[in-house]
């Protein structure tokens, strides 16, 4: 039983870290890098009857090239809500509504706007890696109370060291992913 307690404290924070590695997954779609991606509109809403809903809900959302996106509203008297949700969105491009879809041109990217937006990626790795430091106190504060309780020492000392190994992979992982956005911000 000892070990069993111990298992599933270990598991839940490494589900916490897991959850911290989509949530910062998620979070770098949100970047763009000068190429257009769908996802850049995944958290804009459009007032939709009374119900604020993302663009990709009531629309179709697609990239015939690298520098530009088109909004198909499935109704189109959409459209020129689409276009003003985008544009307070403040986003850094101008939709251009031609009454049955809404055409966005992707502007390349300044140098100081794409060292701004390096600096933002690395700001939400280390919101990340906050996370996962976070889960990792969790387990061991559980454990040292599990301790209290009468778990065995060794039990807690092994917990420890294999919660530090998940840590401490999920932290790279987590350099990983900023490292490759970076890159991918920085091409130009």
């Amino acid at each position: 039983m000892e070990i069993s307690v111990s298992k599933e404290n270990i598991a839940q924070g490494v589900e916490k870290m897991e959850n911290a590695i989509l949530h910062l997954e998620e979070e770098l779609k949100n970047f763009r890098a000068g190429k257009a991606n769908p996802a850049i509109l995944n958290s804009v809403m459009v007032d939709y009857y009374g119900t604020p809903t993302p663009i990709p809900k009531i629309a179709s959302v697609s990239t015939p090239d690298t520098k530009s996106m088109i909004v198909q509203p499935w109704e189109k008297k959409m459209a020129p809500i689409i276009t003003k949700a985008i544009m307070d969105a403040n986003l850094g491009f101008t939709p251009i509504n031609n009454g049955e879809n809404v055409r966005i041109n992707i502007p390349p990217l300044t140098e100081e706007r794409r060292k701004e937006l390096c600096k933002q990626a690395r700001s939400v790795g280390e919101n990340a890696k906050m996370s996962i430091r976070n889960a990792r106190r969790d387990v061991v504060e559980a454990h040292k109370k599990f301790k209290k309780d009468g778990l065995g020492e060794d039990v807690c000392k092994d917990a420890e060291a294999e919660i530090q190994k998940h840590t401490e992979s999920y932290t790279k992982k987590v350099d990983e992913l900023v490292s490759a956005k970076e890159k991918e911000i920085m091409t130009v």
